[in-house]
């Protein structure tokens, strides 16, 4: 019998960290710099270089011990718009199930790509990867789980497999990008440097990050095929949520279907791409694919319905998983106390050799991304001062930028205040403990190549194209 391991629930360990948040609150200084309008955006601000300061104790906050109660409301509020979207989506993608258009497409793909595994990997990591190498997407691919668990189950794979096959090349790309407007065009836009250079040295980075990754996941998919015992969520039971129907012919009107799915996509790309869509275009994109689908198989309006309210009954644990873990950044927020803690980790980096102080920042920006998950938010309270520090120290400024870029994108894959990976790990039912023993050796292969790329991009950088 197969020992079983620690299993840390979500929720649990989530609010183990917002109990957390409130206790450190009462031990870490208050303070905070200034911050002034961003240039490109005035709704948002950006803090200014070397005005932190510590707040006077008749001004500090002080939060009564059942503040994180109440906090938890904030962070389902602030997460609102994610949180509706895993409600939306999921209940189209009941439709689409409904209809049998998903799963006789799925089961058509693994008829085809049964023995090769490699195929279904490469070619998600190729798509995932550029999504956010490109417009930054992420939150578009949490209800793509279910599906490509049921793909992995039916290859005899794992949902570990299917999940490294989408927050792998997720993080890597965010890690990489090349035009994220949400992330790199921000730092750079801060650092003073020309958006978008850079790209193509950063993208042949993201290969060789892939490549390490496919080969980690590729390993452990094939052990998993040979021997099924092997798997991290060995002791889970999939036998409910991912079984094939006892129909999966792939049909005219399925076929249809899936076009209309794939071309609602396309579009969704082509608008977050060049008309600043987000998330309610995302939103309406699935809610037209929904009814599209419901009309070419002429489900009747009261079974379209109760099939759409199903689906969305489901994504209720990753959605409320996604708020709560938002909540821990707020109690920190409401504590006065992120700006100390990032100005306390980035002041031990002044006046150290260029060397040493790229690879100090890649320090500081991962641990700043437990505190801070956001990127978009990352980059407007690190980057001002990170900028400074990289004059001062020798580096360049597209390597600073980089060090952030590193630091924000790789442990996007496991920290558990990325909403998006905590819900989607819900989603597949892997506890957070199998994840972690899953990705984290292969996140320690990643940072020492991100340490040599860092590295060669201060001495080396002008000649690559980068700055």
């Amino acid at each position: 019998m197969k020992k079983r391991g620690i299993s840390i629930d979500a929720l649990v360990l989530i609010f183990s960290f917002i109990i957390l948040a409130q206790l450190l609150s009462y031990i870490i200084p208050q303070g905070q710099f200034a911050r002034q309008p961003y240039p490109d955006n005035p709704e948002r601000s950006m803090v200014v270089a070397g005005t932190f300061e510590v707040i006077s104790a008749g001004s500090e906050t002080t939060m009564p011990p059942w503040h994180f109660l109440l906090a938890i409301t904030d962070g389902l509020g602030d997460a609102q718009d994610i949180i509706f979207l895993i409600f939306l989506v999921g209940g189209v993608i009941g439709i689409l199930r409904k209809t049998g258009a998903i799963d006789a497409a799925l089961h058509k793909s693994v008829a085809k790509l049964g023995h090769s595994p490699w195929i279904l990997i490469a070619g998600c990591f190729a798509m995932f990867s550029i999504g956010s190498f490109t417009i930054g997407m992420g939150e578009e691919y949490v209800p793509l789980v279910p599906i490509i668990v049921t793909m992995s189950l039916a290859m005899r794979m794992d949902a570990v497999v299917a999940m490294g096959m989408v927050w792998v090349p997720y993080g890597i790309g965010w890690a990489c990008a090349g035009i994220n407007p949400f992330g790199v065009m921000i730092a750079q836009t801060i650092a003073g440097v020309p958006l978008t250079s850079g790209w193509l040295p950063r993208f042949v980075m993201m290969l060789a990050f892939l490549g390490i990754a496919f080969h980690h996941v590729y390993r452990y998919a094939r052990k998993v095929q040979q021997d099924p015992a092997s798997s991290l969520v060995a002791d889970i039971d999939y036998s409910s949520g991912f079984e094939a129907p006892a129909d999966i012919q792939l049909t005219g009107p399925r076929v249809a279907i899936m076009l209309v799915f794939l071309a609602g996509l396309v579009v969704f790309v082509y608008g977050a791409a060049n008309l600043h869509w987000y998330i309610a275009e995302l939103n309406a994109v699935f809610l037209g694919i929904g009814l599209l689908a419901a009309i070419i198989v002429r489900m009747p309006a009261g079974e379209m319905s109760r099939t759409f309210l199903e689906g969305a009954a489901q994504m209720t644990a990753p959605a409320l998983i996604v708020g709560f873990a938002r909540t821990i950044a707020i109690v920190l927020e409401d504590g006065q106390i992120i700006d100390t803690i990032v100005y306390s980790i980035a002041s031990l980096l002044d006046g150290m050799p260029a060397d040493v102080s790229v690879f100090g920042m890649l320090v500081v920006q991962t641990v700043c991304n437990f505190f801070i998950p956001s990127g978009t938010g990352q980059a407007f309270v690190t980057m001002p001062i990170m900028s400074p520090l990289a004059t001062l120290t020798g580096v360049p400024q597209q390597s600073a930028v980089l060090a952030y870029q590193f630091g924000d994108g790789f442990t996007n894959m496991i920290i558990p205040t990325n909403a998006l990976v905590m819900g989607a790990l819900v989603l597949g039912r892997i506890p957070y403990s199998a994840w972690v023993r899953f990705v984290g050796p292969l996140l320690l292969k990643i940072f020492v190549l991100a340490t040599i790329f860092l590295v060669l991009s201060v001495h080396f950088g002008s000649e690559v194209g980068l700055y």
